[in-house]
C-alpha cells in the first residue's frame, strides 16, 4: 500500500513532465534554411490530404516559396482504401501550388514517423542533400526530432504554425498519444 502511494505520484509526475516537454515545441532559429523540407505523412481521404496534412504541406510550400529550402520531400504510403499514397497526394498539392516537379521528392513506402524519416534520409542521400527542416504539427515535433537525432539526420524543426489542433479538446488526445509514442520510441527505437 505504501509503495503504491509512492509509485503512482512518481508515475503521474513523470508523465506530466514528459507532456510538458513535448508541449514545449522545439523550434529552429527564425529564417532557418536547409537543402530540403521533410514533410511527415498524415491521412489522405479520397485522394485529398486531410486538413492536418494539408497544413503541413502548405507550410512546406511556404518554406520553398521563401527560398528557405530547395527541395520538398513528401513521405507516406498508401493507406487502406485510399486511391493515392500520402506522399503522392502531397506532391499533387505542391504541383498545383506551383512548385516545380524537379524540386519534389517522394517515397511511398513508410507507415510510421520513424519510417518516414528513414525513407526521407535515403532520398536525401541519393539526391546529395545534406540537411533538412522537418515539417509536422507542433505536438509531433519533439518525437520527430528525437528520431531524426537517433538517425544522425542533420535536421532542424519547422512546426506548422497553422495546426488544426487549436483547442484543448483537440490537443489533449494528441498530446496523450505523443506521450505514449515517445515512450514507445525510447523503449523500442521506433
Amino acid at each position: 500500500m505504501k509503495l503504491r502511494r509512492i509509485i503512482i505520484p512518481l508515475l503521474c509526475g513523470w508523465l506530466g513532465a514528459i507532456a510538458v516537454w513535448i508541449y514545449d515545441t522545439p523550434t529552429a532559429p527564425p529564417g532557418a534554411e536547409a537543402d530540403a523540407a521533410i514533410v511527415l505523412g498524415a491521412a489522405v481521404s479520397e485522394g485529398e490530404p486531410s486538413p492536418v496534412f494539408a497544413e503541413r504541406i502548405n507550410h512546406a510550400i511556404a518554406l520553398y516559396d521563401e527560398g528557405r529550402v530547395q527541395h520538398l520531400i513528401f513521405t507516406g504510403a498508401q493507406g487502406e482504401g485510399d486511391s493515392l499514397a500520402e506522399s503522392e497526394a502531397a506532391r499533387d498539392m505542391a504541383l498545383e501550388a506551383g512548385v516545380p516537379p524537379e524540386a519534389i521528392l517522394i517515397e511511398t513506402e513508410s507507415v510510421t514517423t520513424m519510417h518516414n524519416l528513414v525513407e526521407a534520409q535515403l532520398l536525401m542521400r541519393d539526391a546529395g542533400l545534406e540537411d533538412a527542416l522537418i515539417v509536422s504539427d507542433p505536438l509531433h515535433m519533439r518525437r520527430a526530432m528525437e528520431m531524426a537525432e537517433a538517425l544522425g539526420l542533420d535536421a532542424q524543426p519547422s512546426a506548422t504554425q497553422t495546426t488544426r489542433y487549436q483547442t484543448w479538446g483537440a490537443k489533449a488526445p494528441f498530446l496523450a498519444r505523443e506521450v505514449y509514442f515517445m515512450h514507445h520510441f525510447w523503449l523500442f527505437g521506433e
